[in-house]
């Protein structure tokens, strides 16, 4: 669904984010650099899950990039959190979680944290990446300002409704209408247990938790916001459910100026070339601020 209000000035950061396509092929050339990540997890949007990342072909081909899967992290009995796969001994390495999607943004954060925390515990000293989908993105930039003690150092979102999106409010008004009653019945409850998820992800004003959020003081680390968008002519249009300058996190008060934006053309969901473009974008240097 688009966004009916777009900030100003949009030719401005219309063009910027074109130009950030030319500023990820020129960082390409520069060649790998020792400023990447070690160690990359990568977290789902709303009514995704884990195998979404493989499904799509996203992790072989970060494995083709030096990435190894280094499994799923799972919670197990005694509340530890276990992965599917030994530690492998390489440079790089991905992990996929497990992740309440349907539940409020704040609760879903503090599941990232603790896995989050026990790579930490497992790769002692190496710099942590978070590549995210959608609400996901939402999700692991609240555990950022949340958590003083956040091990993120590198945050890739894709198609983030980081100033909210008119499709959660709809989500809401539907649940608090009549058809509410009949969802169960058509296999549509998810409606009715997101609706505090819905309300997290309503556009950016005075009372919405994005308004507050997007004003809080965020921890220094590496912002990359990729904007996805059905005619890369007009990036700002964005998907069919989240607005182009909703994904930017450059248009978030308290990252203006701080975040790299690039634009990628398709839908909404996960691609698999996603594999590629965060690859490059972890084994680049860091790429020039773009122009406001």
């Amino acid at each position: 669904m688009s966004m009916k209000h777009t900030p100003k000035p949009l030719q401005r950061r219309t063009t910027a984010a074109l130009t950030a396509v030319s500023l990820l092929a020129a960082a390409l050339l520069s060649g790998p650099t020792t400023a990447r990540a070690d160690t990359l997890v990568l977290v789902q949007g709303y009514l995704g899950d884990a195998g979404s990342w493989r499904v799509s072909g996203i992790v072989p081909l970060l494995h083709q990039r030096g990435w190894t899967d280094a499994g799923h992290l799972h919670l197990a009995p005694g509340g530890r959190i276990l992965s599917t796969l030994p530690t492998p001994q390489s440079q790089n390495r991905l992990y996929t979680l497990d992740l309440p999607t349907e539940a409020p943004v704040a609760l879903q954060a503090q599941v990232l944290s603790a896995n989050v925390a026990e790579v930490a515990q497992r790769h002692p000293g190496e710099r942590i990446a978070v590549a995210a989908h959608s609400a996901g993105g939402v999700v692991a930039r609240y555990e950022m300002v949340t958590n003083p003690d956040t091990k993120t150092t590198t945050l890739i979102t894709i198609a983030s409704p980081h100033l909210g999106t008119s499709a959660a409010e709809v989500g809401s008004a539907i649940g608090h209408s009549p058809l509410s009653w009949f969802a169960p019945f058509f296999g549509l409850n998810t409606i009715n247990r997101s609706q505090v998820l819905y309300r997290d992800l309503w556009r950016d004003g005075p009372y919405t938790m994005l308004g507050w959020l997007n004003r809080q003081p965020h921890p220094k680390a590496r912002y990359v916001s990729v904007i996805r968008t059905a005619d890369v002519r007009a990036p700002y249009a964005g998907d069919s459910v989240v607005a182009g300058w909703s994904q930017d996190m450059n248009v978030v008060p308290a990252l203006t100026g701080r975040a790299e934006r690039f634009v990628s053309p398709g839908d909404h969901g996960l691609r698999t070339d996603d594999g590629l473009l965060i690859a490059d974008l972890l084994n680049v240097r860091t790429a020039a601020a773009v122009a406001h």
